[in-house]
């Protein structure tokens, strides 16, 4: 016992530094396992099989060259394309992994057409007679199929099961668009833009200069549906109440002034701005006066509104727990390893003692120095061995 209690205290030390030296190289493997084992797309999903070697890359303009700008401002990280067959049926599936879940969001409000129908698939989608867009975390879907039937609701949502997760921050989507008046809204029509590219093609009504993205700005529009004739609303979230000051400003006199492109058709009572915090609202189309005052005064700004995501977002608490637990169970690992080793060399250490014809542990060793200092006091003559 003896021994190896002097065991585990030499060398427990170092099978800790050799264990930390390890766990990067653990960690890095584990990782390369997990994001090989998480394709954009599974051989099969409900029934349908990947017909041949589905396409990849990394390049926008290889995946859509008229739309490559667009991909890059959402931040398209890689893509998929393969061909899937149940039966006579066959589908054609591109599968768009983005940065975080605002780049993917953004995409499938890009691709998803206005005369499509809602469909729950994933965070959401929408279905046409021959095309499915739908996004699932950091991943859009675009499925178009032939024959008189395509892939069922279900059958798509097994799709998105079984691609790559998205957790923590990066799988939370905007919070703009939650502030969109929903009485009247025409849900297919808002489109989400972080960039000029994607905002002009989208139909945005204001100059992308006027939106200022350089500013890390983010654009929603919509369309509503009224007793006036409806219109578009727009909103603009900057990173700052002062930032949306300044645009507040610049927007109102874009209005009072020659009117660019997209607001020519307005009727001039349509044209409003109002803001909320860090959020610019304008209103164009054919709104009535009123109908401008109700649309702008619903658009209120809550500074909490970022906890209570319902697309997987985490309280902070969690985080904490979640954080510790794994510190707790990381120096669990850490120790026990440590012990192990220790007794494993500790013990190795002794057993080739034993084997020499030594004692188990160099405390019996009879070869050390003593000084003999027994007998010897303050008056007393000093002896040396």
């Amino acid at each position: 016992m003896v021994f190896l209690l002097r065991s585990v205290g030499r060398y427990a030390g170092l099978a800790a530094c050799l264990f930390l030296l390890a766990l990067p190289g653990l960690f890095a493997q584990t990782a390369g396992q997990s994001h090989a084992s998480q394709s954009l797309l599974p051989a099969h999903f409900s029934g349908w099989a990947e017909q041949g070697v589905s396409h990849t890359g990394t390049e926008p303009a290889a995946l859509d060259p008229g739309n490559s700008d667009v991909l890059s401002e959402y931040g398209l990280k890689n893509f998929a394309t393969g061909v899937y067959r149940r039966g006579s049926a066959e589908a054609r599936v591109r599968t768009m992994r983005f940065v975080d879940a605002t780049g993917a969001y953004g995409a499938f409000t890009f691709y998803r057409k206005p005369d499509m129908d809602p469909a729950a698939i994933g965070n959401g989608g929408a279905r046409g007679a021959h095309e499915v867009v739908f996004w699932s975390g950091t991943t859009v879907v675009d499925a178009t199929f032939s024959g008189p039937q395509g892939p069922s609701t279900a059958s798509l949502n097994a799709l998105a099961k079984a691609l790559p997760a998205a957790s923590g921050r990066l799988g939370v989507a905007p919070s703009l668009p939650q502030y969109l008046p929903a009485k009247s809204l025409d849900e297919l029509t808002v489109q989400y833009a972080i960039g000029p590219a994607a905002y002009t093609k989208s139909g945005g009504v204001l100059p992308a200069s006027a939106v200022d993205f350089d500013r890390n700005a983010e654009a929603v529009t919509a369309q509503y549906s009224t007793s006036g004739g409806g219109g578009t609303l727009t909103l603009i979230n900057y990173p700052t109440p002062q930032m949306a000051i300044s645009a507040e400003k610049s927007i109102a006199a874009l209005l009072k002034g020659p009117l660019p492109a997209g607001l020519q058709r307005s009727s001039p009572v349509a044209l409003g701005v109002r803001r909320s915090g860090p959020i610019v609202a304008v209103t164009s189309g054919n709104f009535s006066g009123a109908e401008v005052q109700a649309l702008l005064g619903q658009v209120r700004y809550q500074a909490e509104v970022t906890w209570s995501h319902s697309q997987g977002s985490m309280s902070e608490v969690k985080k904490a727990a979640e954080m510790l637990m794994g510190i707790a169970a990381l120096t669990g690992i850490l120790v026990a390893f440590a012990l192990l080793m220790a007794a494993f060399l500790g013990g190795g250490r002794a057993l080739w003692r034993v084997v020499r014809g030594k004692p188990a542990s160099s405390v019996y060793e009879e070869d050390f120095i003593s000084l003999n200092l027994s007998g010897w006091g303050p008056r007393a003559p000093r002896k040396l061995p």
